[in-house]
């Protein structure tokens, strides 16, 4: 298989991603999507204030609700060819997958690094094998080593390995189109920008759909507007429910609220996993065996 090829091959993907803690896929997105996205942003760039907290970086932007700042953002958030791999990481815990993070990033020239880090800590999860949370970031321009490329501690994902970083970190260099994947259990940090001009990009998360989202969607994208979305994006934002009937209004699935004004007047329907709803059936069928009978008697 060609090397090219290589890079593209989900199932590649997915295994250097589980062995490494991150994988890069070049050319995951079209390049005229990436320049539509970046002029659409270059606004909301321009107006958003620098961040305040040592975290966030003192010298970086940062804003959320791309969905709703262009119509390019659904392209990444939606991407087949990361979604593919995401999925298959993340499928095993959980009944579907949501959206966990859509975000803009721009570091200035004398950001610092960023203190390493694993995502999947803020919901405070054990290292135990079991993974919460799938991370993508988009260059909207070219990332190097000197504008602030994110770093990685390939291994660190891995039970046992160390807390605290204790070796030099793989920068991810890569170009406009190309996405980088890497696990929420992998120590990580955005570098410093040494460079005179912004380094753009975007990050989308995906985590197990029964956690609580680092962006809370459901403010961010309230009924009014992902009512236009398409019904598989108002899914993977948190229109759906996760079973068993996890997420639920008034007894039913969210995307309900997509299609009337009110909760009022709606019965509780069941939803259930396979095996949940074939052992909830014949328990419920052997209790009307049984009161059939007591009525024959």
């Amino acid at each position: 298989m060609r090397e090219g090829a290589m890079a593209h091959d989900p199932a590649l993907c997915t295994a250097r991603l589980l062995a490494d803690g991150y994988c890069i896929v070049p050319d995951a997105c079209a390049p005229d999507t990436i320049t539509a996205l970046n002029r659409d942003l270059a606004p909301r760039f321009a107006a958003t204030p620098f961040c305040e907290g040592g975290f966030y970086g003192t010298r970086t932007k940062r804003f959320g609700a791309l969905l709703r700042r262009s119509e390019h953002a659904a392209a990444l958030v939606r991407c087949d060819k990361v979604l593919r791999i995401v999925e298959t990481v993340l499928s095993s815990y959980c009944d579907r997958i949501v959206l966990n993070l859509a975000q803009a990033v721009e570091l200035h020239e004398g950001a610092l690094a960023q203190i390493p880090h694993r995502d999947q800590d803020l919901w405070q999860a054990t290292r135990d094998g079991r993974e919460y949370q799938v991370n993508v970031i988009w260059p909207l321009g070219a990332f190097t080593a000197e504008n602030g490329a994110t770093v990685l501690w390939p291994g660190s994902h891995r039970p046992g390995a160390p807390v605290e970083p204790t070796d030099e970190p793989v920068a991810a260099e890569m170009e406009p189109g190309s996405a980088m994947l890497w696990l929420g259990s992998t120590l990580h940090g955005g570098g410093a920008n040494r460079t005179p001009v912004p380094r753009r990009a975007v990050i989308v998360s995906y985590c197990l759909g029964w956690l609580r989202t680092f962006e809370n969607q459901y403010l961010v994208y309230p009924p009014d507007v992902a009512r236009h979305f398409d019904p598989e994006l108002a899914e993977l934002v948190g229109y759906a429910q996760h079973r068993p009937n996890l997420g639920n209004v008034e007894g039913q699935c969210p995307s309900v609220l997509l299609g009337r004004e009110g909760i009022d007047g709606l019965p509780a329907i069941d939803a259930l996993l396979p095996e949940q709803a074939e052992a909830l059936a014949a328990y419920v069928a052997d209790q009307e065996a049984a009161r059939a009978g007591l009525i024959g008697g």
